[in-house]
Formats: structure tokens, sequence, C-alpha cells
């Protein structure tokens, strides 16, 4: 890694969707080991700006790196430190659990040996053992979470990113995520995460950034930003559950 202090890099990021500006002149850094809460109302941007770390969204004008790659220049070496977990469960319905994990793996020059060893190693370190052999669809929605970040550090990334990963989950799952995400940052992941829970960001984050509508608004130690009175508005609009819509 060229760069070993700071995991996410960005500079002047301006994103348009047709005409509308999704991200505005974005700039901020995640170091290296941090665990980055990074908040906002539906339609801040949040999402958008995880599609751009991880290639899968274009952009007008800006830079973006990881680790000092750059994400569009040398995708596959900014590529490779990032495992991405989405809101979305989009699995392969023809494979087993185990056989996912190393499908993936491969998608990262993992060989099918070491694959298949980190594959069981992730299996039951996330309580899916009994699941191994089955398919997805077997699976209830909360093993589906479970596996959604099975798959995002199959390949044994340097940042872990999370959109959301929480949502929908009831309270003995939301605990348990919260101790494999501390865990992993324990150990020395730099994790990215996007939330609309308050008390999530609060329990976990060391640093937060708070996206809206587009802009960024603030970014500072977990601590003095809960403390910004001046930012009560958006704290309000980010854990409105009335709030809807889901295009960010």
């Amino acid at each position: 890694m060229r760069n070993s202090d700071v995991a996410i890099s960005i500079k002047n990021l301006t994103k348009y969707y047709q005409a509308f500006k999704a991200l505005d002149n974005v700039s901020f850094r995640v170091k290296r080991g941090d665990f980055f809460a990074f908040l906002g109302p539906n339609g801040a941007g949040k999402t958008t700006t995880i599609n751009v770390v991880t290639g899968l969204s274009n952009y007008q004008t800006g830079q973006v790196e990881v680790f000092g790659y750059n994400t569009v220049v040398e995708y596959p070496q900014s590529r490779r430190l990032i495992g991405l977990c989405t809101q979305e469960s989009n699995f392969d319905p023809f494979l087993t659990i185990h056989q996912l994990l190393v499908y993936q793996a491969g998608y990262f020059g993992i060989l099918p040996h070491v694959a298949r060893r980190r594959a069981d190693e992730l299996i039951e370190r996330f309580q899916l053992l009994e699941k191994r052999n089955c398919k997805h669809r077997a699976l209830s929605s909360g093993m589906k979470k479970r596996l959604l970040l099975c798959r995002a550090l199959i390949h044994d990334p340097e940042i872990l990113i999370l959109d959301e990963p929480t949502a929908g989950c009831d309270l003995e799952l939301k605990f348990l995520i919260w101790d494999y995400l501390a865990q992993l940052n324990k150990e020395g992941k730099t994790i990215f995460l996007t939330t609309h829970y308050m008390e999530e960001a609060e329990k976990l984050c060391k640093t937060i950034g708070i996206i809206n509508h587009g802009r960024i608004v603030r970014i500072g130690e977990k601590k003095e930003v809960l403390q910004d009175r001046s930012l009560e508005s958006v704290f309000l609009e980010v854990t409105n559950p009335m709030n809807g819509g889901n295009h960010d």
C-alpha cells in the first residue's frame, strides 16, 4: 500500500445524476484503523459516495484514493483493499453458502485451497456452520445479513464498507453485528459505516462525518460532533423514521 496512514481520501468530488447534483464538492479523509460513521438523511449522498469509492459509479470531477491508489486509474489495486457489505442480499441462487464465499474469493485472485479455508473460518465465526451446505434461500434474514458480512470479508480486506448493515434487524442480531464490527476494528480493520441510527454511531464509531444534500456538513471526533448543537436539525432528519425515499 502506498499510503498506510490514510485509508480513504476524497477530494472535491462532484457527482451528477442527469441534472441532479448528488455530491457537491465533497472532500474528507478516513484514517487507517478508524471506525468512521457516515450519517445523513435519505438522499443525502451516502450510498452514492460508497458507490464511487468502490468503483460502482463514475463521477464528473474530483479524485478518490484508497490507500493511495486512484479508484479509477488503479481500480484493481484499490478494489482489492475493500470489502463491501451492501444492503441487498444479491446471492447466486444455485450455490451453497460455502461455494458462494469461495467463488467470491476468486474475484480477488485467492487460490481455491486458501479460499476454502477462509470460508470455513468465516462461516464458523459468524455462526453459520449448520447452514454450510445450504443455499441462501434456506437462510433467515438474520443469517443473510451475516452471510453478507462473510462475503465482504472473504478476501481479508483492509477496509470494510457497510451500507446500513443493521437496517431491519431485530435487537439480538443488531447487537451481535455490533460486537462483530467492534472486534474487527479492534483487530485493525478500517470500518466505514453508513447508518440512520444515532445510537449505532455513538456506540461503535470514533469519527463521524455528516452529509446533507450532497455536501459535507461536519467531520470530526464523535464526542465533538454529537455535542454540536448547530447540527440538531440534521440529526433530527437522520433519525426521523417517517423520512421516506431511498435514492441516496
